[in-house]
């Protein structure tokens, strides 16, 4: 980038790009495992790390670093590592930064994969886990230990779309010592730059609004060159959970558009909201950009707009929910999420399925919880298509 202060748009589309001799225009595709050297001297130059270059498509490969340089700038960080999904992510991200004896202070409401790392496999390595309420800032307080390493958070949350208090949770991590990730799968940088509000480390799954048409599987994360850059990436480097080239490369496509996408969302998603929270059949909406949100104010400080996730209480619990998602016509049953096509789900029977009823229920996702991630089909047939459930 040769510009001083480019917009987020351009560096969208234009950073990180190198070209070849063959002075191609869109990003090439890097299909291969190794790359060849010159001489003996130079393969143990870089192998030494004395020289940069690349050396194995596992740690070091042009396509998927586009897609890692133009991630950590959209997002404000220094470095990124990008990897096979979200939960390579965050695995990745434990596995490099923490160490058996170490706590984690996560918030409860999260991705229902990450509390079974969290519970199930973190622990079998001595890493323990306490959750607290993410709009709580006392609750984080009370919930530290001297082992305290790592705050985890979503926001806005999943499902309910809670959203936290950034750069407070950010200070109280800080006066403990302690790293502050964000999960920024619902905004995206096109959003929400956690970095600026004071976070240390961000993860993204790429699957979602990254790519932005359900066609690959990957995941990000981004922060300082100490951490993400040296840290992380030795990780990527020794355990494999790497990005594939080709799948690095939609991604990079979807960044392109990505901007324009969560703006249209967002708009979407909105108009959905308004129509349920005056719907009969609807007990509640869970969406930051109604102005009935308790925190409202909050996410218009901290988000230029707010997302494409809208979920809502249907009034006869599961029987009722899951009469909505089946007469669905348009929309897709599915728990993915970030995609051009509307999706639906039943998070207390799939995305929140293995986490105890008491946990759910301690987190609000309850049986008559219905989530919809708003694509960018033509809204009144997205609403159309709810309605008929509703109505029925």
């Amino acid at each position: 980038m040769t510009y001083d202060t480019p917009g987020f748009e351009t560096v969208a589309i234009r950073s990180g790009q190198r070209r070849t001799n063959e002075f191609e225009h869109s990003e090439p595709i890097f299909a291969t495992s190794s790359f060849v050297f010159e001489n003996a001297a130079q393969a143990a130059a870089r192998f030494s790390g004395d020289e940069p270059g690349n050396i194995y498509s596992r740690f070091t490969n042009p396509t998927t670093n586009i897609f890692e340089q133009r991630l950590a700038a959209l997002e404000g960080g220094e470095a990124c590592v990008a990897t096979a999904s979200g939960m390579a992510a965050i695995m990745s991200l434990c596995v490099g930064l923490l160490k058996s004896g170490d706590h984690i202070v996560s918030s409860r409401s999260i991705f229902g994969s990450t509390t079974t790392l969290f519970d199930k496999y973190l622990t079998r390595f001595g890493i323990d886990t306490s959750y607290v309420d993410l709009t709580d800032i006392n609750d984080w307080k009370r919930a530290v230990r001297p082992t305290t390493q790592l705050f985890f958070l979503e926001t806005p949350s999943n499902p309910l779309a809670e959203i936290a208090d950034i750069r407070a949770v950010a200070d109280l991590a800080h006066e403990n010592n302690c790293l502050l990730a964000v999960d920024n799968c619902f905004c995206t940088p096109a959003l929400q730059q956690p970095l600026a509000l004071g976070a240390d480390v961000i993860v993204h799954s790429a699957t979602k609004y990254l790519d932005g048409q359900g066609r690959i599987v990957g995941g990000a994360v981004v922060g300082s060159q100490e951490l993400v850059g040296e840290e992380l990436f030795g990780v990527i480097r020794t355990t494999g959970p790497s990005m594939s080239p080709f799948n690095a490369w939609v991604a990079l496509k979807g960044l392109e558009t990505l901007s324009l996408r969560m703006t249209a969302h967002s708009q979407q998603a909105l108009k959905l909201a308004h129509f349920l929270e005056q719907h009969t059949a609807v007990e509640k909406v869970f969406y930051a950009g109604l102005e009935s949100h308790p925190q409202y104010e909050l996410a218009k400080q901290q988000q230029s707009d707010f997302g494409g996730v809208v979920s809502f209480v249907v009034r006869g619990g599961r029987e009722k929910a899951w009469h909505l998602i089946d007469s669905t016509q348009i929309l897709s049953i599915t728990a993915n999420l970030g995609d051009v096509k509307s999706t639906i789900t039943h998070p207390f029977t799939t995305t929140h399925g293995k986490v105890s009823e008491t946990v759910k229920l301690q987190s609000g996702i309850t049986e008559g919880l219905v989530r919809v991630a708003v694509g960018l089909e033509y809204i009144d047939d997205i609403i159309s298509d709810i309605s008929r459930g509703l109505d029925g």
